[in-house]
C-alpha cells in the first residue's frame, strides 16, 4: 500500500476515534447543560481533525518540529470554534427557553380554561340549591301552606347568606387570579389580626362543639393586604372547624420566620387527607374525597383556593401536611418586612 494511503487511513482512524470520544463527552454534557454541549461540539470537530492530521504527519515521518507546528496551527482554531459554539449555544438556549415558555403558557391556558368551566359548573350547582329552596319557601308562604312563617323566613335568610358568601368568595378569587397582587397594603400586627379573626369564628366553633386555641408571638408586624390575609386565615380556620369532629380542637399559631416573614399555621383534627389528593386541596372548586366532602353548610370549594391566591399575591406559599390525627395548613408570607418586638 502506498505510504500516502497508509497515512490517510491512519489519519481517518485517529480522527474517528477522537471524534467518537468527543461525541461521548458532548452527549454527557448535553444531559447537564445544553449550552456547554453546543460549545463543545465544534471544538470536538477541530480536535478530531488536529489529531488525525498530527497522526498522519507522524506516519509520513515528518520531523517532530514540523508535526508540532502543524498541530499548533490546527489547535489555534479551537478558540474560534469555541466562540462559534458559544454563539450557537446562545441561540439554541434562547430557542429552547422560548419553546418551553410557549408550551408552559399553552398548558397554563388549557388548565385555566378547564378550571373556569369547572368553576362555572360548581358555582351554578351551589347557587341552584339555595335558589330552589327560596323559591319553594316563597311559594309555600304565598299559597298560605307554610305553618311557621318566621321559620320559613329564617330559612330564606340563611339561603341568602349562603349565596352571598359564595358570591363574595367568587369575587375575591377572581380578583386575586386576575390581578396577581395584593391590594391596600399596610403595616399591621399579624398577631392581633389573626386573633381577631379566630375570635370572630368562636360562635361557629361553639355551635359545632369545637375548641379554638392557639398562640401568637408578640409584636409580629408585617406589610400586607390586611383584608385578604384576614379572609385567608378565616378560610383556613373555618375549613378546620368543618372537618374536625365534635369536641375536637383547631389550633392557630402566628410566628416570625428567620427570613423576616410570617408563618400562620392552622392545625385541625380532620383525621388526615388521603395522599392521592393532598396536592390538590388548593385547587379551585376541589372538595376532596368523600370523607372530606362537606354536607349541609359545607364549603364551596373556593376557600382554600383563595388562601393560595392570597399567598401568591404576597409572594408567599400555602401548604398542607398530614399530622397525627389531622393536618396542618401553613400560610407563609415571606419578604414582607416582618418585625418582632423585643421584650
Amino acid at each position: 500500500m502506498p505510504p500516502q494511503l497508509s497515512a490517510v487511513g491512519l489519519s481517518a482512524a485517529v480522527a474517528l476515534l477522537t471524534g467518537l470520544l468527543g461525541v461521548a463527552v458532548v452527549v454527557a454534557l448535553a444531559r447537564r447543560s445544553l449550552g456547554a454541549a453546543a460549545v463543545a461540539a465544534p471544538v470536538v470537530v477541530v480536535l478530531a481533525v488536529a489529531a488525525g492530521v498530527y497522526a498522519s504527519s507522524r506516519a509520513m515521518f515528518l520531523r517532530t518540529e514540523d508535526s508540532t507546528t502543524v498541530l499548533l496551527v490546527l489547535l489555534a482554531a479551537v478558540p474560534v470554534a469555541a466562540a462559534l459554539g458559544g454563539l450557537v449555544a446562545r441561540r439554541v438556549i434562547a430557542a429552547d427557553r422560548l419553546a418551553t415558555a410557549e408550551r408552559m403558557q399553552r398548558e397554563h391556558d388549557a388548565r385555566s380554561e378547564s378550571d373556569r368551566r369547572e368553576l362555572v359548573a360548581w358555582v351554578s350547582h351551589d347557587l341552584r340549591t339555595p335558589l330552589a329552596g327560596i323559591r319553594a319557601i316563597s311559594e309555600a308562604v304565598e299559597d298560605g301552606v307554610a305553618t311557621d312563617v318566621p321559620a320559613a323566613m329564617r330559612m330564606v335568610r340563611d339561603s341568602v347568606v349562603r349565596m352571598g358568601d359564595l358570591v363574595d368568595s367568587l369575587l375575591a378569587l377572581s380578583r386575586l387570579q386576575a390581578d396577581g397582587s395584593a391590594t391596600q397594603v399596610a403595616e399591621v400586627d399579624l398577631g392581633d389580626l389573626v386573633s381577631d379573626t379566630v375570635a370572630s369564628l368562636s360562635p361557629l366553633a361553639q355551635e359545632r362543639g369545637i375548641r379554638l386555641t392557639g398562640s401568637a408571638a408578640p409584636g409580629v408586624r408585617a406589610t400586607v393586604a390586611a383584608g385578604d390575609v384576614q379572609r385567608a386565615v378565616a378560610n383556613l380556620v373555618v375549613n378546620g372547624i368543618r372537618h374536625t369532629p365534635a369536641h375536637g380542637e383547631v389550633v392557630t399559631t402566628v410566628a416570625a420566620t428567620a427570613s423576616d416573614g410570617v408563618l400562620v399555621t392552622v392545625e385541625d383534627q380532620c383525621g388526615g387527607i388521603p395522599a392521592d389528593v393532598l396536592g390538590r386541596v388548593f385547587e379551585t372548586g376541589f372538595r376532596g374525597s368523600e370523607a372530606r366532602t362537606p354536607g349541609d353548610g359545607g364549603g364551596s370549594g373556593l376557600g382554600l383556593a383563595i388562601v393560595a391566591g392570597v399567598a401568591r399575591a404576597h409572594g408567599g406559599t400555602a401548604t398542607v401536611v398530614n399530622t397525627p390525627g389531622g393536618c396542618r395548613f401553613s400560610l407563609l408570607l415571606p419578604g414582607v418586612a416582618a418585625q418582632q418586638d423585643v421584650p
